[in-house]
């Protein structure tokens, strides 16, 4: 009897650990990120991440600062900062945040959602697809350099 009821609550806890609050206040590693947002790909998690920049570029009048080098790696979380916002952060910094910002560990507020990327072949859209977890920056001041 006494086994049962510890089997009972131990499958409670397990199961209440199976799933991740949409927000948080802990800070997320991009891979907790990642995770939490994989489980709710309709409105992602709210919350604060922590992130090393290791890349970056600009494509489609956005600007995105990656956690790993290659922006692929089903391990990479992705600020996409628009226009308007990235040139407000490169105000604020004093130059290209790619740049500057590349090696810095990074506190950022908001949302973290899975992203489709589809696969395009000379310019045409196929069937074929992968996954990002992008985080949208709308506001430099969503972005603190930790010290």
């Amino acid at each position: 009897m006494r086994y049962s009821a510890v089997l009972i609550i131990l499958i409670g806890l397990v199961a209440g650990c199976a799933t991740a609050p949409t927000t948080t206040t802990a800070e997320l590693t991009p891979f907790q990120a990642i995770l939490s947002a994989a489980e709710r790909p309709e409105e992602g998690v709210t919350g604060v991440f922590r992130m090393e920049v290791r890349g970056g570029g600009r494509q489609d009048d956005f600007l995105y600062l990656n956690s790993e080098a290659d922006y692929r790696d089903q391990r990479c979380l992705t600020l996409a900062l628009p226009q308007s916002a990235a040139l407000a952060l490169e105000h604020k910094l004093g130059g290209d945040p790619t740049v500057a910002l590349k090696g810095k560990t990074l506190r950022v507020t908001g949302t973290a959602k899975r992203t489709t990327i589809g696969f395009r072949n000379n310019g045409v859209m196929t069937d074929k697809y992968y996954y990002q977890t992008h985080l949208l920056i709308t506001d430099p001041a969503q972005i603190s350099i930790v010290p």
